[in-house]
Parts: C-alpha cells; structure tokens; sequence
C-alpha cells in the first residue's frame, strides 16, 4: 500500500519537531505502512522525517500510550499487533463513547461549528468511493468523526474517542480491499452528521450506535471470510 500522510488534525497535535514527528510516525501506524511486529529505529526515523532523535523518541513515548507502539527493554519499540480480539474490546469502548460524543455534539454545538458539519456534509455527498482512494477514504472517514468529536467540546472525550478511532481505523486498513459495499459506510455518515447538525441528541447517540456496530460486524465478516 502506497503510503501518504492523513494529516489527521486533532487537539493534541501542535507545531513542535515532537508534535510533527509524533503525527507523522502515527499515521504511518494507522495506516499500516509501518506494520504490526515492525521495529522502529529512532535514528532511521529521524532521517527520514529531518528532524533529530530526540523529538523522534518523544513521539514513541507518546505512541505507546496510544498502543500503537511497544517498547522491550533491550529489544527496541515495535509497532503493537492488530489481533481479532482487538476489535471486539475497541469496538466495546467506542459504542458507549462515540453516541455519548454525538449526543452531546448535537446538544452543545456552536453555529460555527455546525456550519463546519455542513461543509463535511457537502464533502460526504460530492464524494467518489469508486475512484478514490484507500488513504482519501480514511480522511474523510476521519474528518466526519473528527468533526463530531471536536463538536462536542469535550477535549477529554476526545482525545480518548482519537485513540480508539485510530486503534480502530489500523483494523480497517487489513480489511478495506475485502469489505463489499464501502459507499454504504461512507454514506451512512451524512444521517449522522445531519442529526447533530439539527440538534437531535437522541437520532445522533442512536446513530451514532449502530455506525459502529455496522463497523464490527462489516470487519467480522471480512476477517472471517478471509
């Protein structure tokens, strides 16, 4: 898989050589261009990224609060492995937390950030599944949850709703080429969008649910069938 940065904008994410090196790193584990099991060499990393070890090294610390990363004594950092039973607890998590997110998106949203919904809307509507591809994918599946994350004015939520889509999002990458209907996914997106856009917590929460339950059982299927 060819590999292009997601450029994923969230909260934690500032403008230090650590901030950089922590994205940029990330996103290459999300999108399973470094792979599970990988060893990750500081200095290799830094090379590559033109910044120096020591911003490269706290970014790994950072990733392995995110377990997307693994450090062995003696051994090095790895990038952790995806197993199956990761998704049934990730998906556990995520189907209590990102109804509460839409929920509270839908009820305490600013007019500015709901005429920002409506421009990801726009974007959802005028999108190509067809023609697209993988990483344009997962950017938009990204600034859809994104957006309803930051629109709950809740940084702790959302910063823990960050770490469990990304964690979710590296399940997906093993299984995008085989699941069948990926418009369906990307569409089912605007109902969602539009529930918090029109302030309807209860619509937006239920959503919300079943977005994520249609997630596990669509990757089931695909890890099974495999």
């Amino acid at each position: 898989m060819a590999f292009e940065y997601l450029a994923f904008a969230d909260a934690t994410v500032g403008t230090s050589l650590a901030d950089v090196a922590y994205a940029k790193i990330r996103d290459r584990l999300v999108m399973l261009d470094i792979k599970p099991g990988d060893l990750l060499n500081d200095d290799l990393l830094a090379k590559d990224l033109g910044v120096g070890r020591t911003p490269v090294r706290e970014a790994l610390k950072r990733l392995e609060l995110d377990r997307l990363v693994v450090t062995y004594p003696r051994r090095g950092t790895f990038a952790t492995r995806v197993e199956v039973t990761d998704l049934a607890f990730i998906s556990e998590i995520r189907a209590q937390l990102e109804p509460l997110a839409a929920a509270r998106a839908a009820r305490v949203a600013s007019p500015a950030t709901r005429a920002h919904l409506r421009s990801v809307v726009a974007e959802v509507e005028a999108y190509d599944v067809g023609s697209a591809s993988v990483v344009e994918t997962l950017r938009l599946d990204a600034s859809v949850h994104r957006g309803i994350y930051a629109a709950a004015a809740n940084p702790h939520l959302e910063d823990v709703l960050i770490r469990y889509d990304n964690l979710a999002t590296r399940i997906w990458c093993m299984v995008l080429d085989r699941l069948p209907d990926l418009s369906h996914h990307v569409r089912e997106h605007l109902d969602l969008l539009a529930a918090v856009i029109d302030g309807d917590e209860d619509r937006a929460a239920e959503l919300a649910r079943v977005h994520v339950s249609g997630f596990e059982h669509a990757v089931r299927q695909a890890l099974f069938a495999a």
